[in-house]
């Protein structure tokens, strides 16, 4: 679909909420049910209908806002089946779970992509899924293809990391580990997001709790405890984060060190006014976390088979291949060539910091909770 973006925006993988405090679920399902129905009574009759009133098939794709593609990609799926693609958005990942579960019954959707590895475990034990498994996985890392059942099928994936201003640090300054980040030479230099209100936030904090864990002499609640002695600047979103408060690439602020994507550097060279032979922002590759991004058939979907089909064409080069210049992320399958500018300016770190999905869905809300205690008192 052609939605234009900065795919160096925050908004690729920001949450909407504005506010710290959290409303209760049962108020915030209550208003997503509502705005379903009033959807569902605004919808045309025409639906599925071309300009001269005759019905064809229509593939409805739930995705995040974020979902990017380059013109005349989904027009080469309709031309080929014969049908209509509609694409139906939700403000993120978290909402898109939501609003598929509370209408599993009756879906909204045949396909949905977006959902990463923060929220997978939710969605299979919701059964919102059926399995499908493609003759394309055969091309996708193992390490990518969490679900063995095949309810969802890998898409993408982008690592969050620390990005560091070049024109402050070299390659030596830089910090070498998260518990670097805690040391004297740093105070005051990072900025990070609120794990509550944006994703890369939450997958920083993640990283923190994969290295230190909940339990013995030092935690992840101790490593923030000491990151905010450190005086650590925590901001709503990426944003603000990148973009105001951040010195390096096209921000104005005064912090050298911020939590971003290993993406943003050929961003800052793609999007560049002028040529540059170096990107102005780099990676530190310690304390990475690779998010994963996958695509699954609705389970009772009106098109299941043209489901798999958009699956299988989501998975294919041409379409794999497109992702990196309008999503800023890395295809699934490793038969697809990266641009030019990935390869020269993206670092791919070798170990990215992981978390078992069942482990964050049990625990995501509790581990916001106590960060707030720590960093919010």
């Amino acid at each position: 679909m052609p939605h234009t973006i900065n795919p160096i925006a925050g908004s690729r993988r920001e949450s909407r909420r504005s506010s710290q405090k959290r409303l209760p679920m049962t108020f915030v399902r209550l208003l997503l049910a509502l705005s379903l129905v009033l959807a569902a009574c605004g919808e045309s009759d025409t639906d599925g209908a071309d300009e001269g009133g005759t019905v064809t098939d229509t593939l409805t794709l739930i995705t995040h806002q974020s979902f990017a593609v380059s013109d005349g990609i989904i027009e080469q799926f309709e031309a080929e089946f014969g049908v209509t693609v509609e694409i139906l958005r939700s403000d993120d990942a978290g909402a898109m779970v939501n609003q598929a579960i509370l209408t599993k019954d009756n879906p909204l959707g045949d396909v949905i992509f977006g959902i990463d590895n923060t929220f997978l475990s939710r969605a299979l034990d919701e059964g919102i899924f059926q399995p499908y498994e493609s003759p394309l996985l055969v091309d996708v890392p193992d390490d990518l293809q969490l679900d063995s059942e095949h309810r969802v099928t890998p898409i993408d994936f982008g690592d969050v990391c620390i990005n560091f201003d070049r024109a402050v640090y070299g390659p030596e300054q830089v910090p070498q580990s998260l518990q670097d980040l805690v040391d004297d030479r740093f105070r005051g230099q990072l900025v990070v997001e609120n794990p509550a209100t944006s994703s890369p936030g939450l997958a920083f904090l993640l990283a923190t709790i994969a290295e230190f864990g909940e339990q013995g002499d030092y935690t992840w609640k101790d490593y923030w405890s000491d990151l905010r002695d450190n005086e650590v600047v925590v901001t709503a979103g990426w944003s603000d984060a990148y973009e105001v408060r951040f010195s390096g690439g096209y921000g104005g602020g005064d912090l050298p060190l911020v939590v971003s994507y290993a993406s943003s550097p050929p961003a800052e060279v793609f999007f560049s006014e002028t040529a540059l032979d170096e990107a102005p922002t780099g990676v530190v590759e310690a304390g990475c976390f690779r998010q994963i991004e996958f695509a699954g058939v609705v389970a009772g979907a009106a098109n299941a088979d043209l489901a798999e089909k958009f699956i299988d064409f989501m998975l294919d080069t041409e379409f794999q291949e497109d992702i990196p210049l309008n999503m800023f992320v890395f295809p699934a399958n490793r038969e697809a060539a990266l641009p030019e500018v990935f390869v020269e300016h993206t670092t791919i770190p070798e170990s990215p910091a992981s978390l078992d999905p069942e482990l964050i869905d049990a625990n995501r809300e509790r581990w916001i909770e106590e960060w707030d205690a720590v960093m919010l008192p």
